[in-house]
């Protein structure tokens, strides 16, 4: 297999991944609540080596698809142990040019914030 083929491979891996993750990322977001990147996986019963990798990478594409549609960004629900997401999450808001701050921090934070209102105001309402 060429790496082109297994990216493309992984990829779609990821991509329905998401889809198994989006039903139980919303029932969080009507809770109000987060959950880590660990229970997530755990939830999702994502196959093990490297759960926590092909977790953060199926919320990437989630959050992908939800800029895409201008949806508010449901993986901001999901969390380190820190209660805030990884570093990969404010560089993928820069990306998508939702975001233009350091990736740590109070700005940081506050950014998760925003994101999490725009969330539970959708998912709660």
């Amino acid at each position: 297999m060429s790496a082109s083929e297994h990216a493309a491979e992984e990829a779609e891996t990821f991509a329905q991944l998401s889809t198994t993750l989006r039903p139980l990322l919303e029932e969080v977001a009507r809770n109000g609540e987060t959950i880590t990147y660990r229970d997530l996986a755990i939830k999702a019963k994502v196959a093990s080596p490297h759960t926590i990798h092909k977790t953060t990478h199926a919320l990437e594409a989630l959050i992908h698809a939800d800029h895409a549609a201008g949806q508010p960004l449901l993986g901001a629900v999901a969390v380190s142990r820190t209660g805030r997401p990884q570093v990969g999450f404010f560089q993928l808001l820069h990306e998508l040019g939702r975001y233009d701050g350091p990736e740590r921090g109070p700005e940081a934070a506050a950014q998760h914030d925003r994101e999490l209102a725009e969330v539970y105001a959708a998912y709660r309402g």
